[in-house]
């Protein structure tokens, strides 16, 4: 009976060991569903801050390209005016030099 009160109360013990162990298991998994719901709601707001900043970025792109098309056009037209300008210039070079010919000719 000694024996049998002996394994009896270390049964107890090993209940109380288990029952422990059991209770550390499953703050255990609580912990990690939480860490789990924690990072998805982190990646979720990651994906948002990451789409924002992709339509924002893609915004200032397509403002960027309407600028650079507009100077280009203005670039051009001012080019178209300054060609004749360049070529009226040369003539008038020409014509310097022609007139100062005949200055020293006279």
């Amino acid at each position: 009976t000694a024996a049998a009160a002996a394994a009896c109360a270390n049964c107890g013990v090993l209940q109380q060991n288990i029952n422990e162990y059991v209770a550390a298991l499953i703050a255990l998994k609580q912990k990690m569903i939480d860490g789990d719901r924690l990072l998805t709601e982190y990646q979720q707001k990651c994906t948002d801050i990451l789409y924002f900043s992709i339509s924002v970025l893609t915004e200032l792109v397509y403002q960027h390209f309407l600028e650079i098309s507009a100077l280009r056009c203005q670039v051009e037209q001012m080019l178209q005016k300054i060609l004749p300008l360049e070529k009226c210039q040369e003539e008038l070079g020409s014509l310097k030099a022609e007139l100062e010919e005949k200055k020293v000719c006279l």
